[in-house]
């Protein structure tokens, strides 16, 4: 017996809701045509679909950098971050209702950036006729009615436009609170926060029985985060309380697994340690007069190796400056963390 069977038929037995591409849930959809994803187990009932690369935006992975995760039992399915396309939302949903029988009945955006949420559009038929909502915070709503058209033209730039073709803008349809519960079958996941650290508000779920935690852009490994919309000391504050929950998988803009039990998945670690030691540098750079706009000062070379260094980190370390000048002008001296 072959070894990719071999784990197929562990994943089955383990982890449930896999079934042979033969018939879909939706009749519509011819299963021998579709172009199947090559989902991977996290937990009994929870799938995820790793990014084509954990790296930036471009024509060869066609925005896909992202993972997408579903939620399935009892026939029916919930999406979280579908990904960046029309395109790509089209596959994913062909692949839920051809791979694992179960029809999309909720797609949730944890924060409002391009790559996260345009593939709303492969289900905005659905959403037109009651069968599905798609779920965001308050924020993050309000977030894509301003940026998304900006957002898309950036991504179709990088992406190309056979990529994006067919894209267009959906918003979510209910926002979500604090303390909800969403349940699909016999699965739960808490609305455990809603954080101001990567965006202006991102969404984190958490599911207590398995210890899978999706944290949205809130965590990343590898890739240099993005400080671009929310707050450095928020993020900070954010993945502390993150920390504490000790999980044991987490879905962000990487998946991230523990490497056994007791243990926090590691990306939780290096996005907190990427994102102190650039408040620190910054802090120190204010203390030796240094200006915000010579970004010469604030070189980090423990990063210097992951995926968005050059384009991204600039960035960071003035949006970080504006962020803390208050901070070190009112205590006089670089604050501790």
């Amino acid at each position: 017996m072959s070894a990719v069977l071999i784990r197929w038929l562990v994943a089955l037995l383990c982890f449930g809701g896999f079934v042979a591409p033969s018939q879909a849930a939706d009749p519509s959809i011819d299963c021998q045509a579709v172009d199947a994803v090559p989902w991977q187990p996290v937990a009994p009932g929870i799938w995820v679909w790793p990014a084509a690369e954990n790296g930036e935006v471009s024509p060869a992975n066609a925005g896909h950098v992202l993972p997408a995760s579903v939620v399935v039992s009892g026939g029916e399915a919930l999406v979280i971050d579908p990904g960046p396309s029309h395109r790509h939302g089209l596959r994913l949903r062909a692949s839920i209702a051809c791979q694992f029988k179960a029809r999309v009945r909720w797609v949730v955006n944890t924060h409002a950036h391009a790559e996260n949420v345009m593939a709303n559009s492969a289900f905005a038929d659905l959403l037109e006729a009651g069968e599905l909502e798609i779920l965001a915070s308050a924020a993050t709503r309000r977030a894509m009615q301003q940026r998304c058209t900006d957002c898309l033209a950036s991504l179709t730039s990088r992406a190309g436009t056979a990529a994006l073709a067919g894209t267009g803008i959906v918003l979510p349809s209910r926002t979500l609170a604090v303390g909800e519960r969403l349940r699909v079958g016999l699965l739960s996941l808490l609305v455990k926060s809603i954080e101001p650290g990567h965006t202006e508000g991102d969404l984190v779920l958490w599911n207590a029985r398995h210890r899978v935690l999706w944290a949205g852009g809130l965590v990343y490994d590898g890739r240099v985060p993005e400080l671009a919309q929310g707050s450095l000391d928020g993020w900070l504050a954010a993945l502390e309380r993150l920390q504490a929950l000790r999980p044991q998988q987490v879905l962000g803009t990487v998946w991230s697994r523990a490497p056994k039990a007791g243990k926090a998945a590691p990306a939780l670690a290096a996005t907190q340690n990427y994102l102190t030691a650039l408040r620190a540098r910054v802090l120190q750079a204010m203390d030796q007069g240094h200006q915000p706009q010579e970004t010469a000062w604030g070189e980090l070379p423990a990063y210097r190796d992951w995926a968005g260094y050059s384009e991204r980190h600039g960035f960071n370390l003035q949006r970080a400056w504006r962020e803390l000048e208050p901070v070190w002008m009112e205590q006089g001296t670089a604050p501790t963390k």
